[in-house]
C-alpha cells in the first residue's frame, strides 16, 4: 500500500492569471517505493487564526470577526479558506506540483476580511489531503485512497498576500453592496456632478463628518 507524505514548501503571487491567485508549491513523497500513477487529490484549506499573536491594531480590525479580545477564548477557531481538486501526474520517489487558490477581496467573506485586517507576520494554515491514488502494478493499476489523517501546515506571510491584491488592485479595495444601495449611489453622484465612485464615497464621509 502506498504511504504519501505532503509538504507545502512555497507560496506566491500567480502574477499571469486572470484575477487574484496564490499558487502554492507542493511535494509528495512515497516512502515505500511503490510506482504512483496519478492521483485525484482533494485539499481542504484552513487557517488557523489562534496560533499567531495579534497587535492592538490588528485586535480593533478583526471586531467584526472575532468579537471582543475577551471573547478570543472561544471565537478564534480554525475557518475554512477554500476546498481544492487537483491531479498530481505519476512519479516514483517524490514529485512537486502547483495548486492554484483563487483568492478574493471581497471584504464580506471572512478571509478577505482576516487576511485585510493583518499588518504583518504570517497566517497558519492547515491543509488536509484526501483522495483517489492509482498505484501502477503489473498488468495495469489499484485503487487506493488518501487515508484522512494526510495533512501538512504552513504559515503565510501576510506580505504575499498583500502582493497578490496589489498586483491586481494596487491600492484598490471592493465592497459589495446591495442593488438598492449602489441606485443611491448612483443618484447622489449624477446629482452633484462627481465624477468618480470613489469621490462619491468620499464626498459623503466629508458630509457625514461634518453633521456629526
Amino acid at each position: 500500500m502506498a504511504n504519501l507524505v505532503f509538504d507545502c514548501i512555497d507560496v506566491k503571487p500567480d502574477r499571469y492569471a486572470a484575477g487574484p491567485t496564490l499558487l502554492f508549491k507542493m511535494r509528495v513523497a512515497e516512502t515505500t517505493g511503490v510506482a504512483i500513477h496519478s492521483i485525484a487529490l482533494r485539499c481542504q484549506m484552513r487557517i488557523e487564526p489562534h496560533k499567531r499573536a495579534y497587535t492592538d491594531e490588528e485586535k480593533r480590525r478583526l471586531l467584526d470577526i472575532f468579537g471582543e479580545p475577551s471573547q478570543w477564548g472561544e471565537t478564534l477557531k480554525p475557518f475554512q479558506l477554500a476546498s481544492i481538486s487537483h491531479v498530481v501526474q505519476g512519479f516514483v520517489g517524490s514529485s512537486e506540483f502547483d495548486i492554484p487558490l483563487p483568492c478574493t477581496y471581497d471584504l464580506e467573506v471572512a478571509s478577505g476580511r482576516f487576511f485585510e485586517a493583518l499588518g504583518d507576520g504570517d497566517i497558519p494554515l492547515l491543509l488536509l489531503f484526501s483522495g483517489t491514488v492509482f498505484v501502477r502494478v503489473e498488468g495495469g493499476f489499484q485503487v487506493e485512497q488518501v487515508p484522512w489523517d494526510k495533512e501538512s501546515t504552513y504559515r503565510l506571510p501576510a506580505k504575499v498576500w498583500r502582493e497578490m491584491i496589489d498586483i491586481f488592485f494596487p491600492g484598490e479595495g471592493w465592497l459589495r453592496l446591495d442593488t438598492d444601495t449602489i441606485e443611491g449611489l448612483r443618484r447622489f453622484k449624477i446629482e452633484r456632478g462627481l465624477p468618480t465612485w470613489d469621490m462619491t464615497i468620499e464626498t459623503l464621509l466629508k458630509e457625514a463628518g461634518s453633521d456629526s
